[in-house]
C-alpha cells in the first residue's frame, strides 16, 4: 500500500529584545554563567508579577507580517499548567485562546505556499542539563520571549520541510526579530508527522520529533519518520501518539512519552496581565517598519545575479543588505566573489560580520571592468578588504601596494611586445603560430608577462600579438 506523509511544524522564534518577557533582565544570557540573568518574576518568588514588554509585542507585529498573516487586534495570554523542574511557576505564560498573529503562509522558492495556522507570544522555560544520577536547572532563559509559529499540515515531503524551516528563519533573520542562531537555540523546530493511506480524507496518527535545531536534522528527522511508520503500518501494527526525540550522530528517532492532549495543561486566562488591545494605526505603524524581505531581493536581482548563487547567499542577511546599496550593474561581479571566494574561505562566517563599505566593493568593480584587474588580482584585492590592517585603504590603494594594476597603455603595451618579438628564443615560436599552432601564441603571451613583470593585460596583449604576427 502507499502512503502519503504529511508533516506540520512548531517553530519557537527567540526574540532579540534587550530584556525579557515579562522582567527588566537582560534577554542575551547565552554566555553568562547559569542562574545569573534571573529576577524575582522568572522564578516566581511569591507576590512577584509579571509586567509585559512592549518591544516583543512590535517584534510580533513585524513577524507576523514577514509571514503575511493578520495581525489580531486583540489577544491576550494564559497559563499552561504543567509540572517540571525547568518551570518554577508550574505553568508558563502563553496565548492558547488568543494569540496575536492569525493566518497567513510562507511561499516557498519553489513557489509552493506552506499556511500559517497562527503564532503566539510565549515566555519560554529554563534549561535542564542532564547527568548520570542527577539533572541541573539553569533558569537564564526562563521567560525569554518567543513567538511559536504553527503550520498547517501542509507538508507532505522532508524536503519541502527542510526549505519551510529554511525560509522561515531567513523571514525572521530579514525582519530582524531574532539573532537567528541556531546553534545556541534562537529557533528551534518541532516537527510532527503522520502517514495515511493515498487518496485517504483522513490523516494518520502523528509523533511528534522535538527540538530539532538545524535543517538538515528536520530532512533527516522527516526522512527517519516516515520510514519508521511505513513499517509499523505495513506489519499491520498501529503508529502511536508520541513526543520523540532525535539523536543526529544516529540518524533515529526515540520515544520520549505519549502525547499529552491540551486538556491535561488546564489552561486558564492569565489574572495577572490584561489583555493586548492594539489600534489599527498602531499595528500600520509598526507594520511598516518591515525591511526588504527574500522575496522583494528575489524580484530586485532577477536576472542580474543567477538564481543558484542567489539562493546561496540569501542565507546572509547583512550581505544582501550590502549589495542593496550598490548599483545594479556591479552586483553581478561583487555577489560571483561573495558567492566563490569568501563563503569558500573557512573563515567567511567570521568575515561577514564586518562587511566592506560599498563604496569600496564599487572601486574593485570598477577596476576589474575598465581591465586594470585580472580576475586573479581582483579575488585577492577582495580578500584584502576583508583584512582588518588593509580597513579604509580602498581598493585602489591596495592594489597599487601589492602591484596588481595591469598595463593597459596600448602603446606602451606595443613597446614590450616589440622587444619580446625581438629575442632570439621567442622566433621559432614566430614562425610556428605563422604556420598555424594556435597553441604557442600562449607561450608569447607569458614571455611578455614576464617583461612586464605581470602587469600586461593579457588580453590586450594577445590582441597586439595577433595583429603583428598576422
Amino acid at each position: 500500500m502507499k502512503y502519503t506523509p504529511t508533516i506540520g511544524i512548531e517553530c519557537h522564534v527567540q526574540l532579540c529584545t534587550k530584556t525579557k518577557l515579562f522582567s527588566e533582565v537582560d534577554n542575551d544570557a547565552r554566555r553568562k554563567e547559569p542562574n545569573s540573568c534571573v529576577s524575582p518574576v522568572d522564578y516566581a518568588l511569591p507576590g512577584m508579577l509579571p509586567r509585559l514588554n512592549g518591544e516583543a509585542v512590535r517584534f510580533a507585529i513585524r513577524a507576523g507580517r514577514a509571514m503575511n498573516c493578520e495581525i489580531n487586534a486583540y489577544s491576550r495570554f494564559d497559563r499552561k499548567h504543567y509540572f517540571y523542574p525547568d518551570s518554577p511557576k508550574g505553568y508558563q505564560i502563553t496565548q492558547f485562546y488568543h494569540p496575536i498573529i492569525g493566518a497567513g503562509y510562507v511561499e516557498l522558492p519553489s513557489g509552493t505556499k506552506i499556511r500559517i495556522e497562527h503564532a503566539h507570544l510565549e515566555g519560554d522555560a529554563g534549561k535542564l542539563t542532564h547527568f548520570s544520577d542527577y539533572s541541573l536547572v539553569d533558569l537564564n532563559r526562563v521567560d525569554t520571549p518567543l513567538i511559536e509559529i504553527v503550520s498547517m499540515p501542509d507538508i507532505h515531503s522532508a524536503k519541502d520541510a527542510h526549505d519551510y524551516c529554511k525560509e522561515l528563519w531567513r523571514l525572521m533573520c530579514f525582519a530582524e526579530v531574532t539573532y537567528g542562531d541556531l546553534y545556541n537555540g534562537n529557533m528551534r523546530f518541532d516537527v510532527n508527522v503522520s502517514l495515511a493511506p493515498e487518496g485517504s480524507d483522513k490523516l494518520g496518527t502523528r509523533a511528534e520529533v522535538k527540538n530539532l535545531n538545524s535543517f538538515k536534522s528536520v530532512e533527516r528527522a522527516v526522512e527517519y519518520e516516515i520510514s519508521r511508520q511505513k513499517k509499523i503500518l505495513e506489519a499491520g501494527e498501529k503508529v502511536i501518539q508520541e513526543t520523540r526525540g532525535w539523536n543526529d550522530a544516529t540518524g533515529k528517532t526515540t520515544g520520549q512519552r505519549s502525547k499529552e492532549e491540551a486538556k491535561d495543561y488546564r489552561y486558564m486566562p492569565e489574572p495577572d496581565l490584561p489583555p493586548i488591545n492594539l489600534s489599527e494605526e498602531f499595528i500600520e505603524t509598526e507594520s511598516k517598519k518591515l525591511p526588504l524581505m527574500p522575496k522583494d531581493y528575489r524580484e530586485k536581482f532577477a536576472g542580474i545575479i543567477p538564481n543558484d548563487i542567489l539562493e546561496i547567499l540569501l542565507d546572509y542577511h547583512e550581505l544582501m543588505k550590502k549589495l542593496n546599496e550598490i548599483d545594479n550593474k556591479y552586483v553581478k561581479i561583487i555577489s560571483n566573489l561573495f558567492a566563490s571566494v569568501l563563503l569558500a574561505e573557512e573563515k567567511s562566517a567570521e568575515y561577514l560580520n564586518d562587511l566592506p563599505s560599498a563604496k569600496d566593493l564599487i572601486e574593485l568593480a570598477e577596476m576589474n571592468e575598465k581591465k586594470e584587474l585580472s580576475s586573479t588580482a581582483t579575488k585577492e584585492v577582495f580578500l584584502r578588504l576583508f583584512d582588518p590592517q588593509m580597513k579604509g585603504r580602498g581598493a585602489k590603494t591596495i592594489a597599487k601596494e601589492l602591484g596588481l594594476i595591469q598595463e593597459n597603455d596600448l602603446g606602451a603595451l606595443e613597446a614590450i611586445v616589440d622587444a619580446v618579438l625581438a629575442k632570439p628564443e621567442t622566433k621559432k615560436a614566430q614562425e610556428d603560430f605563422k604556420a598555424g599552432q594556435e597553441k604557442v601564441i600562449g607561450f608569447l603571451v607569458g614571455q611578455v608577462m614576464k617583461e612586464s613583470r605581470g602587469k600586461a593585460n593579457p588580453s590586450a596583449v594577445q590582441e597586439i600579438l595577433r595583429k603583428k604576427l598576422a
